[in-house]
């Protein structure tokens, strides 16, 4: 397997009712691509750090990280809804948001690929978009049943380590209950590191153990430690079947670990990245 890079593409209890909202400020990039998915992109005026597809959302106001928000910036832009990630933060600035009499619409807890049914649905009632709220998930539910008909006529699992970034010279790695994980099972690959939970260091005795086939990694981190050819000559994946190999995966973050819109497409695409061989034979 070589190289791949795989380009970027394509309710809140406080809320009694949907409301006109015209200027929403957005914290959180799976929100972002829903509520442009849904048709009110044109109300958007200000989003977060993480808020990265469709591209025209770049060229707006940022309003800081999702967990790290400055209450004076937001404000700024005089919007009259915040819709935010469930773990928006920090808590006291949202206490400032509130007292101000600002909207403040929390989407629902959820990191898996049925969260994202969950939270167009909480979009869709905030904005008053039902309808198309439903439409999009009834087509992302049955985007997601013919990918995965298709990955369940795969003959093997490829071993995917996914490495979010290395800390203190150790690499960080997704464990169980990460979204990672979520990707690799739904994409026909056997997570790597399955024998820790959470993202966490993995030492060079473990990785080397672990034997992966393939390094999963999103694009931006992979740029931030050097570069693909400086984390495969790493001595811990050098001699793991993937660094003989030269076997790679990039991925966008927010399309591998986003869980949103686009959800259904990155687990294909991954899974073809995955089974370069078996993929136009399963109809991938």
């Amino acid at each position: 397997m070589k190289r791949i890079l795989i380009p970027l593409l394509c309710l809140a209890a406080s809320l009694a009712q949907a409301q006109d909202y015209t200027r929403i400020v957005s914290a959180g990039g799976d929100l972002t691509e829903i509520i442009v998915a849904l048709g009110a992109g044109d109300r958007l005026i200000g989003v977060d750090s993480t808020s990265s597809f469709p591209e025209e959302v770049r060229e707006m106001p940022q309003i800081g990280y999702v967990r790290a928000l400055s209450a004076e910036g937001l404000l700024s832009l005089a919007p009259d809804l915040l819709i935010a990630a469930h773990d928006t933060g920090p808590e006291t600035v949202l206490d400032q948001i509130r007292a101000t009499g600002l909207d403040v619409a929390i989407a629902p807890d959820g990191s898996g690929a049925e969260s994202v049914a969950a939270k167009t649905e909480f979009v869709g009632e905030v904005l008053g978009l039902e309808d198309e709220a439903r439409a999009l998930v009834n087509d992302y539910r049955a985007e997601m049943a013919v990918v995965a008909e298709a990955v369940a006529e795969l003959d093997r699992e490829p071993r995917v380590l996914f490495i979010l970034s290395i800390r203190d010279g150790a690499p960080l790695v997704g464990g169980l209950d990460t979204s990672a994980d979520e990707m690799i099972r739904l994409a026909g690959g056997k997570n790597a590191a399955a024998g820790i939970e959470g993202y966490k260091p993995m030492n060079r005795e473990a990785i080397i153990s672990a034997a992966p086939d393939v390094i999963l990694m999103t694009d931006a981190h992979a740029d931030r430690l050097g570069g693909l050819d400086e984390v495969l000559a790493r001595p811990e994946i050098a001699l793991t079947p993937a660094g003989r190999d030269q076997s790679a995966i990039l991925m966008p973050a927010m399309l591998l670990l986003g869980m949103g819109p686009r959800t259904a497409q990155a687990v294909r695409q991954l899974a073809r990245a995955l089974h370069p061989e078996d993929a136009a034979r399963v109809g991938l």
